[in-house]
Formats: C-alpha cells, sequence, structure tokens
C-alpha cells in the first residue's frame, strides 16, 4: 500500500509538483539502496521509517527485498519537507496513520499542517529578525575598513 491522498476531485501525491521520475509507473520497483541514493536517506532510516509508521507497508519481492514505488519516492520527498519544517517525528507517524485511516480524517491532517506552517512562519520571522542583524554587523564592519584610519592616542 502506498500514501496517497485523494478527495472526489483531486489526488494529492504529497508532492508540490510533479517530478519526473526514473522509471515509468507500473516498472517503479526500486531497491532500498536505489531508493536511499534517490532520496539520501539511508537504508537504516528507510527501514526505521517503515517500522515506526511513517512508510506505509512497503511491497516486497518473492525474495523478500522490499520494492519501492514511485509514489513511495513522493511520500518520501513530502516527509523530507516535513522534516525540513521542524516537525516531530511523532507527529509525521500521526500524520501517516491520519492519511491511512482515509477522507474522515481531513480536518485533523489540515490541522496537524495548519500547527506547523504557523511554526515555520515564526521561525521564519526570527530567521529575518536574525538576518537583519547580520546584515547591520556586516555593514558595520565594511564602514569601518572604509573608514580612514584615526591618529592612535
Amino acid at each position: 500500500m502506498t500514501v496517497m491522498e485523494t478527495t472526489s476531485t483531486r489526488t494529492d501525491l504529497c508532492a508540490s509538483a510533479p517530478r519526473a521520475h526514473p522509471r515509468p509507473e507500473g516498472e517503479d520497483r526500486y531497491t532500498i539502496s536505489e531508493v536511499a541514493a534517490f532520496t539520501g536517506l539511508t537504508a537504516h532510516t528507510l527501514r526505521w521509517y517503515e517500522r515506526i509508521g511513517l512508510m506505509s507497508h512497503v511491497d516486497r519481492s518473492h525474495t523478500g527485498q522490499r520494492r519501492f514505488t514511485n509514489r513511495d519516492l513522493d511520500w518520501l520527498g513530502f516527509v523530507g519537507k516535513l522534516r525540513l519544517t521542524g516537525m516531530p517525528v511523532a507527529d509525521m507517524v500521526r500524520y501517516a496513520e491520519l492519511l491511512r485511516e482515509g477522507e474522515h480524517t481531513f480536518e485533523e491532517r489540515q490541522e496537524l499542517l495548519e500547527a506547523t506552517r504557523r511554526d515555520v512562519r515564526t521561525r521564519i520571522a526570527e530567521l529575518q529578525d536574525t538576518l537583519a542583524v547580520l546584515d547591520h554587523k556586516i555593514e558595520f564592519y565594511a564602514g569601518a575598513r572604509r573608514a580612514p584610519e584615526r591618529p592612535s592616542a
């Protein structure tokens, strides 16, 4: 089972924009090492994501090897964005659980994402303030270098 959001009018593949996948749908079976290479995650992290419920069940080959799909890659891309927001892993797992529960959880999922968005906006404002301080200090030092040397007392 892959993680995907649907409504009666659209499908949300957890990625902001469709991206080209290495293999076409239907022929999209990737080993854990291939997924690690595509995503930058380690095989250990991918197994952990599956174990904690952040990834839904990943299909297996007849020999038991995990076989990821393009939708799994899309989900991992979305999870990567959630990680960048600073969302706690427990909240990411909760989101994935809600997603698997179905459409009746839309409101709770939306609330979780809105709370994360508020946190991100707060962090952005803090970073903008920090950037302003850095810019001020950089201008100060640049101006100090341009100022004529003063005789020492």
